[in-house]
């Protein structure tokens, strides 16, 4: 059992897993380390399917020499444009080692979008999903006269369909093996032909202002980025992951396939973005890497589970977590926990922790990572209070990953940590703002020299447009974002998501975006959670017919101003929400307002809801 006040299994690993300059030589290498062991595993119809790491070559060689049977030369591009699954990563793999350039394109994009991103990346060979992503790409390949074949995983639906441009991801397979047959050391040849600074992949930016921009990595950057995180959150053969983030953003990608290629963890694909909560139980991962939304959702869900528990059951509970809060408290404070304190947290895990942590899924996990948006300390404690170290880690797609990182002998809630050692972090000493500087940091934006030299200075510095502090110790806090600080029509400069984290504390609140730039107070615009509000209005006794009357109940709109006034209460009297507006509609990934991580795009809604907004001043 692993314990609060002994972390000493989480210490970093100075070594190398795997030599290689390269990702597909690093793969190669892995491989023939690792063998027969199980590398990837997927549920499908529900039951899970293995693939060796033998048996993971095997098809990403296949994929490889398929896409060169098809004339795709080394330095092209390929785009992907699928959910996660372990297609994705084999195609991913197949078009490294085949000498080319990766890009993933989220499958919630439009057609419109698919467009933009192939013609930016010119992408000559396109892998689909399904038939649903297959019409988007139908849709505007007329518009991509550089794009030579689609290849679709799954075919399901298109038995009738023919068109030469199309084929399966079977049938590209295939037909890599007999091209394999026939050019003997061709795919050694490529694989070998790879150098450290040749393009690798391309992720592209979530485009919150104008066009989205592709950050390019090199084998190089890449390859530093993924050794570097054995420094900060140490895995290895004896780690489960769970691979379930869009495989398009730098999170999963670096920070999850990539990284366990490296490092050997075995990675599981859920089945579907709906059926985490329900396959991360039964994975149960040794390691999780998150987004806070996910990590939100969790604790929303044992808060309102524990509301419909029986008196008795909350009574545990609550002292249960109490003895976890004091734990937690003494580890944080760098205190030593007395041989008593010991005895009470493992007789709480027993009683209660333990059962909380199954219900969750983290019954085995020796820590959790979250990053790529700021997180409430208080969620951070909570989880400690379980006795899961949860590690905050900051970072962007343009430095491959985390730059800071959280030691998990010395965590800070509400910080970031110190620098990780393979990249240097500073504060500009004029605006506060977040530079960074080392190997890991990407080689520019594709096709816009004048974006990537407003990024990265003469000196080698990116401008990561963070603002933030840093303490006695090293440990880095961000403000917020440059452009998001607000400035009230006082003087007062405020940072928005400290108050907004707060209320996503709330199980009744998903994302909220504070207003207040040139106004005389502050007012937010909240996005409740459908899931939890619905089961308070069906447990008062509240009618509603949808999604829209349910945000207009009245009963939900005093359920939702207490919980402003609960956050109010720990902010400054000019920090304090004066009144608020609930978004009337149903967001998902697909809509415009969010990113792929389901974060409200805070300049997009403040445009698309102005009128909402005015409201809000009206009689101010």
């Amino acid at each position: 059992m692993s314990t609060l006040w002994n972390l000493g299994h989480l210490q970093p690993i100075e070594q190398i897993a795997v030599e290689g300059e390269t990702m597909p030589v690093l793969f190669r290498n892995a491989v023939a380390k690792r063998g027969d062991t199980v590398f990837l595993r997927q549920k499908e119809l529900g039951l899970w399917r293995s693939w060796s790491w033998r048996e993971t070559e095997q098809a990403a060689r296949e994929i490889a020499m398929g896409l060169a049977a098809l004339g795709f030369e080394r330095g092209e591009c390929a785009s992907i444009l699928a959910n996660t699954q372990a297609e994705w990563l084999l195609a991913d793999l197949g078009i490294l080692c085949a000498g080319g350039v990766s890009n993933g394109i989220y499958p919630t994009d439009a057609a419109n979008q698919v467009q933009y991103l192939c013609q930016d990346s010119r992408t000559v060979v396109l892998f689909v999903e399904n038939d649903e992503q297959l019409d988007k790409a139908l849709e505007v390949r007329g518009a991509l006269p550089l794009l030579r074949r689609i290849i679709v995983f799954d075919t399901e639906g298109l038995t009738r369909f023919e068109d030469p441009m199309v084929t399966s991801l079977v049938a590209l397979r295939e037909l890599g093996r007999g091209y394999d047959a026939a050019h003997p050391g061709e795919y050694e040849a490529r694989c070998a032909a790879a150098q450290p600074d040749d393009l690798a992949v391309l992720i592209y930016t979530s485009g919150t202002t104008g066009r989205p921009k592709g950050a390019m990595h090199s084998h190089r950057t890449v390859l530093h980025s993924i050794r570097g995180f054995n420094h900060i959150i140490a895995q290895d053969e004896r780690d489960d992951r769970m691979c379930f983030l869009p495989l398009c953003h730098v999170a999963e990608r670096f920070g999850g396939a990539y990284f366990a290629l490296y490092s050997g963890a075995r990675l599981n694909f859920v089945e579907n973005p709906d059926t985490v909560p329900e396959n991360i139980r039964e994975i149960a991962p040794t390691v999780i890497v998150a987004v806070p939304r996910v990590w939100e959702k969790f604790y929303s869900a044992v808060t309102i589970l524990l509301s419909e528990a029986g008196r008795s059951q909350q009574l545990v509970y609550r002292w249960a977590i109490g003895v976890g809060q004091r734990v937690a408290e003494r580890v944080l404070a760098g205190r030593p926990v007395s041989p008593l304190h010991k005895l009470l947290f493992h007789t709480a895990r027993l009683v209660a922790l333990n059962n909380v942590r199954r219900m969750i899924g983290v019954h085995r996990t020796r820590f959790v990572v979250t990053g790529a948006a700021p997180i409430s300390p208080d969620l951070i404690r909570w989880y400690l209070a379980l006795g899961v170290p949860m590690l905050e880690v900051w970072g962007q797609t343009e430095t491959g990953g985390a730059s800071t990182g959280m030691p998990a002998q010395r965590i800070k809630p509400g910080s970031i940590g110190p620098a990780c050692p393979y990249n240097e972090v500073k504060l500009d000493p004029a605006t506060g703002e977040l530079l960074v500087r080392g190997g890991n940091v990407f080689l520019g934006y594709l096709n816009q020299p004048e974006k990537t030299a407003e990024a990265i200075d003469a000196d080698g510095w990116l401008h990561t447009g963070d603002v933030g502090t840093i303490d006695e110790d090293g440990y880095f806090r961000i403000t917020d974002r440059m452009k998001d600080i607000i400035i009230t029509a006082g003087g007062k400069n405020v940072t928005p998501s400290e108050i907004e984290n707060e209320l996503k504390f709330s199980p009744y609140i998903t994302d909220a975006v504070v207003i207040g730039d040139k106004r005389p107070y502050l007012t937010v615009l909240i996005m409740i959670d459908q899931e939890n509000v619905e089961k308070f209005a069906q447990d008062h006794d509240v009618p509603f017919s949808n999604y829209a009357s349910l945000t207009r109940a009245p009963e939900v709109l005093r359920l939702i101003e207490g919980e402003v006034e609960r956050v109010n209460k720990k902010f400054a009297r000019v920090e304090q929400i004066k009144t608020f507006r609930l978004l009337e509609t149903q967001l998902t990934a697909e809509d415009e307002e969010l990113t792929p991580t389901m974060k409200l795009k805070r300049s997009f809604v403040q445009k698309k809801y102005a009128q909402l907004i005015e409201s809000m001043y009206k009689n101010g």
